[in-house]
């Protein structure tokens, strides 16, 4: 037979399982802290603060509507009682009597709204900073409705990524980018961060560019390629000392440390020569997004045309003369060393080399697409072409005479310096 269970054992966890909002209410009562009066004011305030609710959650003329808006409110009030009291009950009693109680209701509906408007993840593109807006309230409907605890455990979360967030804007600020370039650019905050601790690093201080990063992994590997042995153990000295910057905020060190150590576990691949930065921070699927650089396409542009002058302007010499082009072109054509001036005796070999292995004109057109002024490009490919057409037939052939006829087409139409 049964033992029936203890009326106080009964009383205890029906009073555990009520509301925060029911126990504090209860707690007044019984301890003088509510009296009639306001109790009678709290069954005013009631029926008023759930048709509000109803209202602006859906509508106030729906019994259905008005129940739920019933324990939404009774929720509400608890969540704030309780967070704000810590759970002392007497608090929570006293903040009943001295507040009124759509003001605890708003409280917490105030607590929810701040929640659901701090972000969820760290990437700017997927952040607005507005604030809560209308569209938000579908999801304050479910978290009315939520436990304290479920309210906690998201806030804790949410201030993680809130902090990560702030401290990416503050260290950008300190390498002058604002928090409207971040948005725009919608890149990882950790991204951010990470780029910045490299920057501040390398003694750099503005946020970089593409140009301005590889330049700095550049450096950093030259540096390492020449660091010395340290001591017995043959291993190089370390060539980059991160530490966390002196004014850093102390509410946002522990994200930066967390992101700071990170970049620590990268350096061994970002010093590593054998693979070129674009490729392995563009490129490389650990690695992309996994840095921040300032998109600046006219830089890069410019950057490019400048290298490809260079490197167009060591292959010709400086020569724009159709013959030195063409001997370029057919030197690149035949996989042959790249060269503007043949000697009699370079044309010869050139040509026995077409005869016997052919040639492959999309090469020399492809040359020209990588390495020419884009001013140029369509003429060179215009003169290439007419060459092709008009030459390949002989420079190929094998008929009796056609190593002399190929090489008097190369004096004609290249730059070949006459042995005499």
């Amino acid at each position: 037979m049964s033992t029936p269970a203890s009326p106080v054992l009964s009383s205890v966890s029906l009073y555990d399982a009520r509301p925060f909002f029911e126990k504090a209410l209860q707690y007044g009562v019984l301890h003088g802290l509510l009296d009639p009066q306001k109790l009678d004011a709290m069954c005013t305030e009631a029926p008023k603060g759930m048709v509000q609710i109803a209202r602006y959650f859906g509508s106030e003329f729906l019994r259905p509507e008005l129940e739920k808006a019933r324990d939404r409110m009774v929720n509400l009030v608890s969540l704030y009682l309780e967070s704000s009291c810590e759970g002392d009950l007497r608090q929570a009693a006293e903040s009943l009597r001295d507040h009124s109680l759509l003001s605890r209701s708003k409280g917490g509906s105030d607590m929810l709204k701040a929640l659901i408007a701090m972000p969820q993840n760290s990437h700017f593109g997927m952040n607005e900073r507005r604030g809560f807006r209308d569209d938000h309230i579908p999801l304050l409907a479910k978290w009315s409705l939520r436990s304290l605890a479920d309210y906690q455990a998201e806030l804790a979360k949410r201030e993680q990524v809130a902090q990560v967030i702030d401290a990416a804007i503050w260290l950008a600020d300190q390498l002058g980018l604002e928090a409207d370039d971040l948005e725009e650019a919608g890149k990882d905050a950790e991204a951010v961060i990470r780029t910045a601790l490299l920057m501040l690093a390398t003694g750099r201080s503005e946020m970089p560019d593409w140009i301005s990063f590889e330049k700095t992994v550049t450096a950093l590997r030259k540096k390492n390629a020449l660091a010395p042995a340290a001591g017995k153990t043959k291993a190089k000295a370390p060539v980059l000392t991160m530490a966390l910057p002196a004014q850093l905020p102390a509410r946002l060190r522990a994200a930066v440390e967390v992101v700071r150590q990170s970049v620590i576990a990268d350096i061994p691949k970002i010093l590593d020569p054998a693979l070129p930065a674009r490729q392995l921070f563009d490129r490389s699927p650990a690695f992309m997004g996994r840095y921040f650089w300032v998109e600046d396409g006219l830089n890069e542009v410019d950057h490019h045309d400048r290298q490809t002058s260079a490197a167009w302007h060591k292959a010709t010499g400086g020569n724009s003369d159709d013959g030195s082009l063409l001997t370029l072109f057919l030197c690149v054509a035949t996989a042959s060393p790249l060269k503007t001036l043949l000697t009699e005796k370079g044309a010869a070999s050139l040509v026995r080399k077409i005869q016997k292995s052919g040639m492959q004109p999309e090469l020399a057109q492809q040359y020209i697409l990588e390495h020419a002024p884009a001013q140029h490009q369509d003429g060179y490919l215009r003169l290439w072409d007419d060459f092709v057409d008009e030459a390949q037939q002989t420079l190929q052939s094998d008929a009796v005479h056609a190593l002399q006829d190929a090489v008097a087409l190369l004096r004609r139409e290249c730059h070949v310096k006459s042995s005499g």
